[in-house]
């Protein structure tokens, strides 16, 4: 039986080796090792799962449900340490792993030899603990178990954040040099299953062409990147045909893909190049995927948001209408599009602060359905007649997606409201009252675009439909999951916003007395920094309804890393979008910027924390301001 010392110990060698080959090699051999060792077993398995910073598969629905709030109360309770023993722990690490490494190394304890079998039970019997109280008790059970070193990458793979500079993209390439396996079928096998303990078995199996693609587990959100102006859109779809070298297996023509983007200094233009692309309205709303029609599930239904949560009781009329997509023998299908609050007699879509009362909710009652009734906006669909369609360009996509939407534009029905009392559990589907039927799905609207001047006029038709811009999407473009490339550009044009995460919060004054209402925030460090650390930028206390920051307050105190009295430091999950009038250059924060005059746009409980706006991001803002701030002088 495999011991997770091995893996602490090696976590605690790649934290410092900074070489990426290096590290690939070590962790390969250390898989190699635990499979050669129980090849029988899934210790292997477990062993590249947990190096990952996952307690479970992705495709495994269950949680650990325990934050830093119930972690720090047991490592208290092991450690008999004081809460201002791990407050100042904490504040020499600015982790809680590594602050339990401190307080239990007081306890010279070797540790009994806990086995990654031992961990994966501990885990599960977590996942389905009814009570609080239940998860503490196990929690402390491990972390008496085990040695500092042990308890330190218990700590961090509870939290879900190993911080030792590995990916699961490195495990994946790890595990191929360990069974002399393809990189590209690894991760091909991980992508269609969503189980990365399962790809060591086959790899060592030499199974993973036997890899299949498995509904309700989400897949990674292809993602935009933004643009300021239409002609700076059509310069980088440029850019990106020289860069990549080819669309497509066609090479691209530098001299005719730049062609009069720029004068060429003899005071004549040519004519303006052409681009393939398609242009869509840019919604306010929730990216979301939605699993549906497979016929050995028959009615269920998944949506997922861009954070690869499962937030389909949250829309329980959109997993009502897309329940019925089974009975329309269309086969299994995954839709990538936006769910948005959605006027009825207007035909429009609502604004997101609309929409984000119902987000998160665990009920949804029907004055809520009511009050914010929702549609999905599908743009894309990438699994189709038990096809993954990644591969294929966004035109073929596109026409695949509207054959579909109008098999079921028409069967994607539900009521306005429900007779409460006759609610179905997932997968069966009662017969419905009469009363106001609402179409959810419906197809985003997408035209050819070829010229700066075409996108402009696009864009002021989009803002006047009360839409945030345009997308503009490369006709050629394939789907790439996760990944933010120049195929998909985002125009706004508005004044710029920062996705930051809040780190800390102090509390307010007046009516706000003894409520967490200010909130400190920041980006995500350089590449080269140590664990692409959080450095914060500003803080902020306007934007917000009182109904938010009572949502936020409470969730903080849930959710406290270091009680400073006045000021806490939180875990950093909770997103925010941020708006300000410039950005200086300044010692206060770690950044080395601070924002002027920052405000909350919105809550971004849609966007994981690993898509926040990085300090690269601070510095672009910064340069392109006409008038950049006068920079504080240093003092001598």
């Amino acid at each position: 039986m495999s011991l997770f010392r091995e893996l602490a110990e090696l976590a605690e060698k790649l934290a410092g080796e900074p070489g990426r080959l290096r590290k690939r090699g070590a962790i390969a051999e250390a898989i190699r090792r635990v499979h050669e060792a129980a090849p029988e077993r899934e210790d292997a398995g477990l062993f590249a799962l947990y190096l990952a910073g996952t307690p479970f598969a992705e495709a495994d629905p269950r949680k650990l449900n325990a934050g830093g709030a119930l972690l720090s109360r047991a490592l208290l309770e092991v450690s008999g340490a004081t809460q201002v023993e791990l407050t100042a722990a904490y504040k020499r690490h600015g982790d809680l792993g590594a602050a339990g490494f401190d307080l239990l190394q007081a306890r010279h304890s070797a540790g009994s030899g806990l086995t990654l079998a031992e961990v994966a039970d501990t885990f599960a019997a977590m996942a389905v603990a009814r009570t609080t109280a239940v998860r503490a008790r196990l929690v402390e059970e491990l972390l008496r178990r085990a040695a500092p070193l042990e308890a330190k990458y218990l700590l961090k793979l509870m939290l879900g954040d190993m911080r030792i500079g590995v990916k699961q993209s490195l495990v994946e390439e790890a595990i191929a040099a360990a069974s002399s396996s393809s990189a590209a079928e690894v991760r091909h096998a991980v992508m269609l299953e969503a189980d990365l303990s399962l790809a060591v078995e086959r790899a060592f199996a030499g199974t993973l062409k036997e890899a299949r693609m498995r509904l309700f587990h989400p897949l990674g959100f292809m993602l935009a990147s933004p643009v300021d102006s239409p002609e700076e859109a059509v310069e980088r779809f440029a850019e990106a045909s020289i860069g990549e070298g080819r669309i497509r297996g066609r090479k691209a023509d530098p001299s005719t893909a730049l062609r009069s983007i720029r004068d060429d200094g003899s005071g004549e233009q040519e004519e303006p190049p052409h681009i393939a692309a398609f242009l869509e309205d840019k919604y306010d709303g929730m990216r979301a995927q939605v699993h549906c029609g497979d016929p050995s599930h028959p009615g269920r239904v998944a949506i997922y948001s861009r954070n690869k949560e499962d937030v389909t009781e949250s829309y329980p009329d959109l997993e009502e209408a897309f329940a019925k997509v089974t009975k329309a023998d269309v086969g299994p299908l995954i839709f990538d599009g936006e769910i948005l609050g959605w006027d009825l007699k207007e035909s429009r879509a609502l604004p997101f602060a609309v929409l984000g009362q119902r987000i998160g909710r665990k009920r949804v009652s029907n004055a809520w359905r009511e009050q914010v009734p929702v549609i999905f906006m599908a743009f894309d669909l990438i699994y189709a007649e038990d096809e993954l369609l990644l591969g294929l360009p966004l035109r073929e996509r596109r026409n695949r997606l509207e054959a579909v939407v109008e098999k079921l534009v028409q069967v994607a029905v539900s009521p306005l409201t429900i007779d409460e009392r006759r609610k179905a559990p997932q997968g069966l589907i009662f017969e419905e009252p009469e009363g106001e039927r609402v179409e959810r799905l419906m197809l985003a609207p997408s035209r050819t675009v070829e010229s700066a001047e075409d996108i402009d006029r696009a864009y002021a038709d989009a803002r006047a439909r009360a839409n945030e811009g345009v997308m503009l999407k490369a006709a050629d473009s394939m789907y790439q999951p996760g990944r933010r490339g120049l195929a998909w550009l985002k125009l706004k044009r508005e004044l710029a916003t920062l996705d930051v995460v809040v780190t800390g919060a102090e509390f307010g004054h007046g009516k706000r007395a003894g409520i967490l209402s200010d909130y400190t925030f920041a980006v995500r460090g350089p590449n080269d920094a140590k664990d692409g650390e959080l450095l914060n930028v500003g803080k902020a206390y306007s934007g917000l309804t009182d109904a938010e920051i009572a949502e936020m307050s409470a969730w903080m105190m849930e959710h406290t890393l270091e009680d400073h009295g006045f000021f806490r430091t939180v875990e950093p999950l909770r997103v925010l979008e941020v708006a300000f009038n410039n950005v200086m250059r300044s010692d206060r924060h770690a950044s080395g910027f601070a924002l002027r005059f920052p405000r909350i746009v919105r809550i971004r409980d849609d966007k994981p924390v690993d898509e926040i706006d990085t300090l690269e991001r601070v510095e672009e803002v910064y340069q392109s301001q006409v008038d950049k701030p006068v920079e504080p002088k240093s003092e001598v």
